[in-house]
């Protein structure tokens, strides 16, 4: 890739502060990078990409650093597009144990994405207002408990299992779950908890101590109701700089990864920085509660199973080219993959 002589600062500075976190000077490209450019002509130049909103000057330093818009127009003109050659085998390797179930090659997929980028890598299930409740099941387990499986018309499945008081007999319990079965089956996975709600006076009419059955219900319930979400690489995410120096900062992103809620709606955000195919970016001073953060998402479609959303979650100082790379392979291997099996 040949680069003007511009485009060639703002990618030394955009990479150089990617790898070290520190402000980039004139002296620090001319001695790192060997640049045949006079001192003056650098300033010059970076001082033009200030104009242009592509660099920032720090308060502490004479150094510049990447804003939002530097790490977008890096992202759309001037990445390398390399895929690390250890993370192409490691996933081939995945892919290679036909024994592994989806969730499993899914799970090892994203904790190999986390460590090879140290970022967190998240998996969003489908949207429950798509999904409806398909059946319940009541299986006996002995004389004093019991489970409880549910399952979606889009296969996801839930079960509680729960201590059957002396009191309560295994055929009440059948009936109140044929009722739940005649009332709930068909209904959107959103509006279970509303419905069983209503029908608790009614549970009360078949089961004197009705309150076991239904808090296990409601239990699994709001797990159902609840986004689907599976974390990996926390602890990578936490050592990088940006996350060790500021307790405020650490506080916000513990608290994105910890609701469910506020993190499905930031990776769904549809107003995203820069859009590369499926992959979509999200970049630090566009998210006015997290601005040191970006997130990187991508819909994954695989198989029978319904659309999801990987997602990889870093300090706005991320290292864009390897997670676009990594993440735009892993998807197209699975989708392959899948492919081929089907």
């Amino acid at each position: 890739m040949t680069l003007n002589r511009r485009d060639q600062i703002l990618k030394l500075i955009v990479e150089h502060f990617i790898k070290t976190a520190q402000p980039v000077g004139s002296k620090t490209l001319i001695e790192e990078y060997h640049l045949k450019y006079s001192s003056a002509t650098i300033r010059n130049e970076m001082y033009a990409l200030e104009q242009l909103g592509y660099l920032e000057k720090t308060h502490s330093s004479s150094g510049r650093v990447p804003s939002a818009e530097g790490y977008r127009f890096y992202c759309e003109y001037l990445r390398d597009r390399n895929i690390d050659d250890q993370f192409k085998i490691m996933v081939q390797d995945i892919l290679k144990e036909k024994s592994k179930s989806i969730d499993d090659i899914i799970k090892s997929s994203c904790q190999i994405l986390s460590h090879m980028t140290n970022l967190v890598s998240v998996v969003l299930g489908p949207d429950v207002k798509k999904e409806l409740l398909a059946s319940i099941q009541f299986i006996p387990l002995s004389l004093t408990s019991a489970s409880v499986i549910f399952v979606t018309n889009q296969g996801y499945v839930e079960n509680r299992t729960f201590v059957v008081d002396d009191n309560v007999s295994m055929n009440d319990l059948k009936s109140c779950l044929q009722l739940l079965n005649d009332r709930l089956v068909g209904t959107p996975i959103s509006e279970l908890l509303d419905k069983m709600t209503a029908l608790r006076p009614v549970l009360s009419e078949y089961i004197i101590q009705h309150d076991i059955v239904y808090k296990a219900i409601m239990e699994a319930f709001i797990k159902f109701a609840n986004e689907r979400i599976a974390l990996y690489g926390k602890n990578e995410l936490l050592n990088q700089p940006e996350f060790n120096s500021s307790t405020e900062t650490i506080k916000k992103m513990i608290q994105l990864l910890e609701s469910p809620n506020e993190l499905k709606n930031s990776a769904s955000n549809s107003q995203s920085d820069y859009k590369e195919g499926n992959i979509m970016i999200h970049i630090g001073n566009n998210n006015k509660d997290n601005p040191d953060v970006s997130i990187i998402t991508t819909k994954l479609q695989i198989s029978d199973i319904p659309e999801g959303t990987i997602a990889l979650i870093g300090p706005k100082r991320m290292d864009y080219d390897k997670a676009l790379s990594s993440l735009e392979f892993l998807i197209k291997q699975l989708q392959e993959y899948y492919k081929k099996e089907g």
